[in-house]
């Protein structure tokens, strides 16, 4: 399968213009005119028929998920006093770390108190 192929399936599953391809990749910062787009589009013994790039279609696809999802959103900065306090600390114990889940286990489990 052509990078052609992949760029018109594309585009019929996701009933795209032309226009809309040129938008999807401005989105990325890449130029390209309708005209193209439509060469790309032809059948291989048109004589307006252009071969794809691997650049063209990586730059669509980025260039999709940007329309789709939307621009990636900045990392937010860590605040560590507001860090998540509901989780037990480790303990060391005997060399290695535990966690302590605040449950007694079998061994200092007390029975019933008698009276």
């Amino acid at each position: 399968m052509t990078n052609n192929d992949i760029l018109k399936k594309l585009r019929v599953a996701l009933q795209l213009r032309d226009d809309e391809i040129v938008d999807i990749l401005a989105l990325v910062d890449f130029r390209i005119s309708k005209s193209e787009i439509g060469a790309f589009c032809r059948k291989e013994g048109h004589p307006k028929y252009r071969e794809c790039g691997d650049q063209v279609l990586r730059n669509f696809l980025n260039g999709l998920v940007l329309h789709l999802r939307g621009p990636k959103e900045a990392p937010k900065a860590r605040d560590k006093s507001n860090e998540n306090t509901d989780r037990p600390k480790p303990k060391k114990i005997g060399g290695q770390k535990r966690v302590h889940t605040g449950k007694a286990s079998a061994k200092n489990k007390k029975g019933p108190k008698r009276t």
